[in-house]
C-alpha cells in the first residue's frame, strides 16, 4: 500500500501540474507518427541522414520496419567518468543490429567536470552546461531519423540535460546507460584528514596531491555520494536505467552485458515494438515523486533540488520544495555514504545497492510500485540486481538482510526517521540544508554573521585568523544570476576546522555546495538571491543569523523595519567582470536564468 503522505504528495503535484502536464502530453501525442517519422522525410533529407550508412544499413532505413536507434554521448577522455564510453557506440550498434535494428551516433554533448574546475572561472559555467546539454540533446534528435534514443552520461549536469533534451521528444523511448564506478581508493576518512590538515597549513601541496591522486585514479565515476552518483541511483529509481545498472564497475563482463541490454531493450520499447514506453509518459509525477524519496533516503546530493525540479519542468510537471521537504518527513535515511559517512558506492553496491534499497522503499509503501520503467512493467522489477549465469545475463532477488548495515539499512532500523534534506524559510528567504551528515546537536547555529561577495574572500580571513570563533558565514552573490551559481567545496575545510576547534559554525548562501558541505550546518541555494535583489544583500557583519534545520527557520535577527530599510550592499560582477574562460559566452543565460527554487534554468 502507497504510503499516506506520499499519495497526497504526488496528488498534488498532479493537481497543480495539470494544465501544463496535459499541454505537455498533447504535444508529444502530436509528434508521434504512424511507423518511422523518417518515412516523412524527403528523398534529399532520407539520402542525407543515411548517407555514411553501410548497404545494409542504408536498405534498412529506406523502410519502415526497423527501428533506428539515436546514440547521444558525452564521452571525452578527459574525465574518468565519461572515459569509459569510448567504445559504447559501436558496442550498441553491434547489440542493436543482431537484435534487428540500426543505430546511429546522433551527437555528443558537453561534459565538464566540476572536481577539476572546483574553485576557478570554469566553474561559473557548470550549472549553466545543464541547459546547453539540453540543448545540443536536442539538436543531435532534430532529424527525424529516430524511434528511439540511448543516452550516455553520469556526471552532475550531465545526466538532467540529457534527460531535458530527450523530454522535448518526448513520444521516443530512452534509456540512460551508465558506465560505473572506479575502485575504491584512499579511504574517504583519510581523505578528508588530509584536506583539514592542508587547510591549517600542516602540510603543502605535493602531499595533498598524491592523498587526491590516490583517491581519483583510475577510470570510472569518483566513488564518493556526490551528485554523479546520485544521478545513477535516481535514474534506476525513476526507471530510466535497467535494474541494477547503476554501479556496475567499467570494464567487466557485467557492464558489458548491461550496455548490450540497454540495446536490445530500447528497440522493444520503440513504436515499431510490442512495449511502446515513451519517455514523456514513463517520467511522471509518480517518477519525479519516486526520484524525490529516493534522494532523501540515501542523502543524497543537494543540486537535485535544482535538477529534479529543472527535469520536472520539461515534463510539464510542477515539482517544489515543498514536496521535498514534505516527503522528508517521513522518510527514513537508509544510506550512509561519503561525505554523510566513510563508506563509498562500492560499499553500499556490496552491501545490497540499489535492489535491496528498492525492495525496502517498496515494502513500506514510499515509493509509486507501478510507476513504468524501461526494464519491466512497474518498479517492482528493480528489486533484483542482475547477474552472470553461464555467461547470460539475468537478475536475481538480493539477500533479505543488508550485507552491511554500517553501510545501508532497512526501513525499520534507519539512520534517521527523517530524510537527508530540510527545507528552510525565513526573513532571509528559502533554502536547503543537507543535514545527513550533520550531528543533531550541530542543526541549530545562532551567531554573528560574517558577510563575504566570494569564497576567496572567506579562505583569506581564514587564513588571517579571523574567523576562530562562533560565525555563521554568509557567502553571497554566489546565485544563478550573480555567476551561474558555482559550487562553493573549498569552503568546506576551513569551516569544518573551525567546527573541530569547537566554534558554532554555519554557512548561509546563495550558491550551491553539492553533496560535499558535510558536517557543517549549510543553508544553500537561498532564494530569492542576492543578486535579484533578495535580502542576502542586505545582511551585515556582526548581524545575528539563525539557522534552524530542524525547525525549519533561517532568519536574522534585526527587527523587521531595520533591515527592510537597509540599502543592498555589494554586487554581482559586471559584464566587463564576468569575462573569461568563456563566461561572455554566457551572458544571456545570467539574463534569461530562473531562480533556483524553480530549478535554475533557462527554459521558460
Amino acid at each position: 500500500m502507497t504510503h499516506p503522505v506520499l499519495a497526497q504528495v504526488t496528488e498534488r503535484i498532479a493537481a497543480r501540474s495539470a494544465p501544463r502536464r496535459a499541454a505537455y502530453l498533447r504535444r508529444i501525442g502530436e509528434a508521434r507518427t504512424a511507423g518511422p517519422a523518417r518515412g516523412g522525410l524527403g528523398c534529399a533529407n532520407l539520402a542525407h541522414g543515411f548517407a555514411a550508412c553501410g548497404p545494409l544499413e542504408k536498405l534498412q532505413l529506406r523502410g519502415n520496419a526497423t527501428p533506428n536507434i539515436a546514440i547521444v554521448s558525452s564521452y571525452n577522455d578527459m574525465l574518468s567518468a565519461h572515459q569509459p564510453l569510448k567504445d559504447y557506440p559501436d558496442r550498441l550498434k553491434a547489440a542493436i543490429a543482431a537484435a534487428g535494428g540500426t543505430a546511429q551516433f546522433a551527437g555528443g554533448v558537453p561534459a565538464m567536470c566540476d572536481g577539476v574546475t572546483q574553485g576557478r572561472a570554469g566553474m561559473e559555467l557548470s550549472l549553466f552546461s545543464r541547459d546547453v546539454i539540453a540543448m545540443a540533446t536536442a539538436v543531435a534528435l532534430s532529424h527525424d531519423m529516430f524511434d528511439g534514443a540511448l543516452l550516455l552520461g553520469v556526471c552532475d549536469k550531465i545526466v538532467p540535460g540529457l534527460v531535458i533534451g530527450a523530454l522535448a521528444f518526448g513520444h521516443l523511448p530512452a534509456i540512460l546507460v551508465p558506465a560505473g564506478p572506479m575502485a575504491s581508493g584512499l579511504p574517504n576518512a583519510q581523505k578528508a584528514q588530509v584536506r583539514k590538515r592542508f587547510a591549517a597549513g600542516e602540510i603543502g601541496r605535493e602531499e595533498l596531491l598524491e592523498a587526491e591522486a590516490a583517491s581519483y585514479h583510475s577510470a570510472g565515476t569518483c566513488t564518493f555520494y556526490g551528485t554523479a552518483n546520485s544521478n545513477q541511483l535516481l535514474m534506476e529509481v525513476m526507471g530510466l536505467h535497467l535494474p541494477g545498472a547503476s554501479f556496475v564497475p567499467p570494464g567487466t563482463e557485467l557492464r558489458d552485458a548491461l550496455t548490450d541490454a540497454a540495446g536490445r531493450r530500447v528497440l522493444e520499447l520503440t513504436d515499431l515494438g510490442d512495449g511502446y514506453t515513451p519517455a514523456g509518459e514513463l517520467l511522471d509525477e509518480r517518477a519525479f515523486a519516486n526520484g524525490v524519496v529516493a534522494l532523501l533516503a540515501t542523502g543524497g546530493s543537494t543540486n537535485h533540488t535544482l535538477h529534479l525540479v529543472a527535469m520536472a519542468a520539461a515534463a510539464g510537471i510542477e515539482l517544489t520544495w515543498d514536496d521535498f521537504d514534505e516527503l522528508s518527513k517521513v522518510t527514513p535515511l537508509l544510506t550512509r555514504l561519503y561525505p554523510n559517512g566513510t563508506a563509498d558506492v562500492n560499499h553500499f553496491h556490496a552491501a545490497g545497492g540499489t535492489a535491496f534499497l528498492i525492495g525496502e522503499l517498496l515494502d513500506a509503501g514510499l515509493v509509486h510500485a507501478d510507476a513504468r520503467t524501461v526494464g519491466g512493467a512497474s518498479l517492482a522489477e528493480y528489486r533484483n540486481a542482475p547477474v552472470l549465469e553461464d555467461g547470460a545475463l539475468t537478475w536475481r532477488p538480493v539477500a533479505a538482510e543488508s550485507g552491511d548495515t554500517a553501510v545501508l539499512r532497512p526501513v525499520r532500523d534507519p539512520f534517521d526517521e527523517h530524510g537527508g534534506l530540510h527545507t528552510v524559510n525565513g526573513n532571509l528567504g528559502r533554502a536547503v540544508v543537507k543535514v545527513s551528515a550533520v550531528a543533531p546537536e550541530r542543526r541549530v547555529v545562532e551567531a554573528p554573521a560574517r558577510v563575504f561577495d566570494s569564497q576567496e574572500a572567506l579562505q583569506e580571513a581564514f587564513a588571517a585568523g579571523e574567523l576562530d570563533r562562533d560565525v555563521v558565514a554568509v557567502v553571497r552573490y554566489q546565485g544563478p544570476r550573480a555567476n551561474g551559481m558555482p559550487e562553493l567545496h573549498r569552503l568546506t575545510p576551513p569551516l569544518s576546522l573551525l567546527q573541530d576547534r569547537g566554534h558554532k559554525v554555519a554557512l548561509v548562501t546563495d550558491g550551491r555546495m553539492s553533496g560535499a558541505s558535510g558536517t557543517v550546518p549549510a543553508a544553500i541555494h537561498v532564494s530569492p538571491e542576492a543578486a535579484a535583489g533578495g535580502p542576502l544583500a542586505r545582511v551585515r557583519d556582526g548581524d545575528v543569523v539563525r539557522l534552524d534545520a530542524d525547525k525549519g527557520l533561517l532568519e536574522v535577527l534585526v527587527p523587521d523595519e531595520e533591515f527592510a530599510a537597509r540599502e543592498p550592499d555589494g554586487g554581482a560582477p559586471g559584464v566587463e567582470e564576468w569575462a573569461g574562460t568563456g563566461r561572455e559566452l554566457f551572458q544571456a543565460f545570467r539574463q534569461a536564468v530562473g531562480p533556483a527554487e524553480r530549478g535554475a534554468g533557462v527554459f521558460g
